[in-house]
């Protein structure tokens, strides 16, 4: 049967996992021979990939799934994702909904699909299948194809740190790990099909192999480093204790590492870090950019930092400012903190007005704004490698491997090529320079 002549919109929130699932999800479609388009546009399939990590995640859910029904309430609903794994009900609750699944068989939506179009009419209520996330394992996923410079790869999947304000161990399982072959068959394809940069990501990236036997993320990173064609690899972000000495020794020597990592922080507070359950402190954390900064040359860091925690004092948000400062991040992810039902800190005592906690977030956000206009501008003046991303009215705008966004003058395209730039001047957020003929 062709499908030519259907067009499927996929709508993703929330992390990079989520996208790089998606993705894979609309390859499958595509080889099927149905059009992709936005999910703003008039489909005839809608595919809503959800998360769940603040309410707010859930709001926007349930809002695209009835925008979707509204936009062609003859199209077929399939929706996956967190909210789907820990909510079902509430999306059963919505009419017009065809099939809800969790977080175990994403790739069933394309199979359900297949079998509503060949019925030829909706459901009157929703078909759920909800099972554990990690009932099947590591749920086998590829992709081949990229639309931009940069593409993620899947490497691990599921959370096992408890972590006292995280639903997401409850919506993503246990650790799971993608085979290294698997991983090293995707990083060669994609790379071979003219990918540049290629980001390794999973919801807890640094519990890579602990499942497996005998391989660590260290490993990995060896083995892609070998592989011809690789530019870059990212990493997606890092629990800070991975990153003691035997692992810095590992992976400095790496040609193809970006000198860049995500170091998922969320406090700068020692006490509130423990009321967190994180698995280490500001000095650790400390520790592990000492070691990279010293055998890493010119490497970044950027970071999330949620603020407004039950607990949290003054003089707890003083020891994060302290600790930014100290740590100088290039970019701070900030969030004001979010109840979630069903985990521990949402019954904590000594919650923090919303007020507060919108206070606090002005106010390290614009800590986090001068340190990186002082890190933007110790590089006027040097001479960088960009790789180009997208072009737009006669400018080209690219990344550094620090993961510094430039912007400079170009007379055509310049995606996926690698050219110095010389830097002169920054806005505050992104560096302005010409490229160096």
């Amino acid at each position: 049967m062709s499908y030519s002549h259907l067009a499927v919109g996929i709508y993703t929130l929330g992390c990079k996992v989520n996208q790089y699932e998606s993705e894979a999800i609309a390859e499958r479609f595509a080889a099927l021979g149905f059009r992709l388009e936005s999910p703003t546009s008039p489909c005839d399939v809608y595919i809503i990939n959800t998360c769940t990590v603040t309410a707010e995640s859930d709001r926007k859910a349930r809002q695209f799934i009835r925008r979707a029904i509204h936009r062609n309430p003859a199209a077929y609903i399939l929706v996956t994702g967190c909210f789907s794994q820990t909510q079902p009900a509430q999306i059963e609750a919505i009419e017009g909904v065809d099939y809800i699944c969790g977080n175990a068989e994403k790739q069933s939506v394309v199979d359900v699909a297949l079998q509503l179009i060949a019925r030829g009419r909706k459901n009157d209520t929703p078909q759920t299948l909800i099972c554990p996330p990690d009932a099947h394992g590591f749920e086998p996923m590829r992709i081949t194809r990229f639309d931009r410079t940069r593409a993620y790869v899947k490497i691990e999947d599921g959370c096992e740190n408890h972590c006292t304000y995280c639903i997401i161990p409850t919506a993503r399982g246990s650790i799971r790990s993608k085979a290294p072959e698997e991983v090293l068959r995707e990083v060669r394809e994609l790379t071979e099909n003219g990918c540049r940069e290629v980001v390794l990501t999973g919801i807890e990236t640094a519990s890579y192999g602990k499942d497996l036997d005998g391989v660590t993320l260290a490993d990995l990173l060896c083995e892609i480093d070998k592989i011809p064609n690789v530019s870059r690899i990212r990493l997606g972000s890092l629990d800070p204790s991975l990153c003691k000495q035997p692992f810095v020794d590992r992976i400095a020597p790496l040609k193809s590492l970006a000198p860049h990592f995500h170091l998922s922080m969320q406090s700068g507070s020692d006490e509130i870090l423990a009321l967190m359950k994180r698995k280490y402190n500001t000095r650790m954390a400390l520790d592990a950019i000492r070691r990279l900064r010293e055998a890493i040359p010119d490497v970044c860091f950027t970071t999330d930092m949620i603020v407004g925690f039950p607990g949290e004092s003054e003089r707890h948000f003083a020891d994060t400012l302290e600790f930014v400062n100290q740590a100088r991040f290039l970019m701070i992810h900030v969030f004001p903190y979010s109840k979630r039902a069903g985990t521990l800190a949402a019954a904590m005592k000594g919650q923090i007005p919303e007020e507060i906690k919108h206070a606090r977030v002005e106010r390290l956000s614009a800590e986090a704004a001068e340190i990186r206009a002082s890190i933007l501008d110790e590089m006027k003046e040097k001479t960088v490698s960009v790789l180009f991303e997208s072009y737009e009215n006669g400018i080209a705008r690219g990344h550094t491997p620090q993961f510094v966004e430039v912007a400079c003058p170009a007379h055509r395209s310049l995606q996926s090529i690698t050219l110095p730039v010389k830097i002169h001047s920054h806005t505050g957020t992104l560096c302005l320079g010409d490229i160096v003929e």
